[in-house]
């Protein structure tokens, strides 16, 4: 879909340098990343044009995503950004469409999903990420979550009653059930960054490989 129309997300727009900076710090200079829930593809585009050393791998629900992600890679002139797919984080094996993943990642992103997903895709994110990361590899995932003992911003707040209102099994999550859920897969917290807009970028690695 060469000519479709490029999907356009502000915030994603305003995030991508922060988080770019941060997955410089974090990666190797070659590698193979696994993007979950891609949405426009503006992420996508940013890092894997970044990152010429690696491979990345858009995913998305929704395969009406698809002609924005090729098209914000195109204007990248991201080569090394490679065709979507669709996959569903509650289904295995993943994809959900066309052959399963082979080769493990290094790299597993997320960004901005849990909180527009009910719950079980949070389960479904960690035990997934748990069967596709290469050994010392990294799952990311960025967005605003509430934190015990932390006091939540007010705009948070407010983006958390409009998500509720807008479909019961959405909001903003726990940060302590989260990690709960990925220590049932055998992932755990190795690093919290906090991000502008009230949003946290937190780095999950394999429980057994870190001891």
């Amino acid at each position: 879909m060469p000519n479709a129309p490029l999907q356009h997300s502000p915030a994603a727009e305003r995030n991508q340098g922060p988080i770019l900076a941060q997955l410089l710090a974090l990666l190797a200079p070659a590698g193979a990343a696994l993007e979950i829930a891609s949405g426009t593809g503006q992420h996508a585009a940013h890092f894997a044009a970044a990152l010429p050393g690696w491979s990345w791998q858009p995913t998305d629900l929704q395969a009406t995503h698809f002609g924005s992600i090729t098209g914000w890679a195109a204007q990248a002139q991201a080569h090394n950004m490679r065709a979507p797919l669709r996959l569903d984080v509650l289904q295995t094996p993943w994809p959900t469409e066309g052959p399963a993943f082979g080769a493990p990642f290094d790299l597993i992103y997320c960004a901005n999903m849990l909180h527009i997903a009910p719950w079980a895709c949070c389960t479904g994110l960690m035990q997934g990420a748990a069967r596709h990361l290469a050994m010392g590899g990294h799952l990311v995932t960025y967005g605003p979550y509430l934190e015990d003992g932390v006091p939540t911003a007010p705009g948070n707040l407010a983006f958390d009653a409009s998500l509720r209102a807008q479909d019961a099994t959405w909001g903003i999550r726990r940060l302590e059930d989260v990690a709960t859920v990925a220590a049932s897969a055998g992932l755990q917290l190795a690093a919290r960054h906090a991000m502008p807009a009230n949003n946290l970028l937190l780095v999950w690695t394999h429980a057994a490989r870190n001891p």
